[in-house]
């Protein structure tokens, strides 16, 4: 099957910065969207940002102008650029992505991955 990996996060300042990753792997013939999503404690999942195979991207109004969504097609790698991060950031972010793979015959399915830490605090 598909799997996520997502790096990148840790524990940062106000105003700081961090960059994560996802990387996908498995049999995958092409993957359509990508995204990130953040969950804090307490609260349900929530949409980040997202980009498409095109690069048409899509932001919560919550990061517009901070957060920077990219990917790399051959490497099946979606980025995150977090600037002037705020304590309201803080979160487990998971990265998501609408893969189109190969077991046996060609399936669709999406996927997540564990997720990473980021905390933003003094």
């Amino acid at each position: 099957q598909v799997q996520l990996v997502e790096s990148g996060g840790g524990l940062v300042q106000p105003g700081g910065s961090l960059r994560l990753s996802c990387t996908a792997s498995g049999n995958i013939a092409r993957i359509n969207a990508m995204g990130w999503y953040r969950q804090a404690p307490g609260k349900e999942r929530e949409l980040v940002a997202t980009i498409t195979s095109n690069g048409m991207t899509n932001y919560a109004e919550s990061v517009k102008g901070r957060f920077t969504i990219s990917r790399d097609n051959g490497k099946n790698t979606v980025y995150l650029q977090m600037n002037s991060l705020k304590p309201e950031d803080t979160a487990v972010y998971y990265c998501n992505a609408d893969v189109r793979f190969y077991i046996g015959s060609f399936r669709n399915g999406v996927y997540w991955g564990q997720g990473t830490q980021v905390t933003v605090s003094s």
